[in-house]
């Protein structure tokens, strides 16, 4: 049986359009920053050394694409993440993994996740909804029925990822179950009543950046 595409609603894509926008021009001085920083890194650590950033193959809405991070793990790893399609979040868990700047800087505020905002300007993602995984995973959580990252475009936060962090949504419920609510949701709702929802979501991530849940 197959599964119910959700549209990309306007109001919804303008949303993304404009914020992503907005946040890139703001940010600016933030990724030459980082990218200063993690330069300076590679230079007083060989081990540290490697591309500025990552590119992960991930599915939105059924179709893979290239998500974009500043790197975190030492460079023998990403490449053992790209060679074997294994999530390079497996390796991100670990602060051991991580190059100089991945711990001290990146890490805790989510900003290896910044370039994902060009990702959502150019309309692979959208600020909220599910985050998007390797194709594996996804086909093995297909398998098991779970079939909602195909139905609807990836997010660059969602209900299921702050709840993860730390800041409780719904204790009954692990992030799979908040995310499939989510898409249900988009299911039997207009575009404007997704679109307030989204904003709610949006505010409590920043709560998550505030915090520094990210370790």
């Amino acid at each position: 049986m197959k599964s119910t595409l959700i549209p990309v609603f306007p109001i919804k894509r303008l949303t993304d359009i404009i914020v992503s926008g907005l946040l890139i021009l703001c940010c600016l001085p933030v990724f030459f920053m980082i990218i200063l920083v993690m330069s300076i890194n590679m230079l007083l650590c060989p081990d540290d050394r490697g591309p500025i950033f990552f590119r992960e193959k991930r599915i939105s809405r059924g179709e893979p694409f290239y998500i974009l991070k500043f790197r975190m793990v030492k460079q023998y790893l990403a490449e053992q993440a790209h060679q074997t399609n294994t999530c390079i979040r497996d390796f991100e868990n670990d602060l051991m993994q991580l190059t100089w700047t991945g711990r001290n800087l990146l890490k805790n505020r989510y900003l290896d996740e910044l370039p994902q905002l060009f990702n959502i300007f150019k309309g692979d993602m959208s600020l909220v909804g599910p985050r998007p995984l390797v194709i594996p995973l996804v086909e093995d959580q297909v398998k098991k029925g779970i079939t909602f990252r195909n139905q609807i475009i990836a997010g660059w936060t969602s209900i299921g990822q702050i709840q993860y962090k730390g800041i409780i949504i719904n204790k009954s419920c692990n992030r799979e179950d908040l995310d499939q609510q989510y898409v249900d949701f988009c299911l039997h709702h207009n575009q404007w009543r997704i679109w307030r929802f989204d904003m709610w979501v949006l505010f409590r991530t920043f709560r998550v950046l505030r915090e520094g849940k990210g370790i």
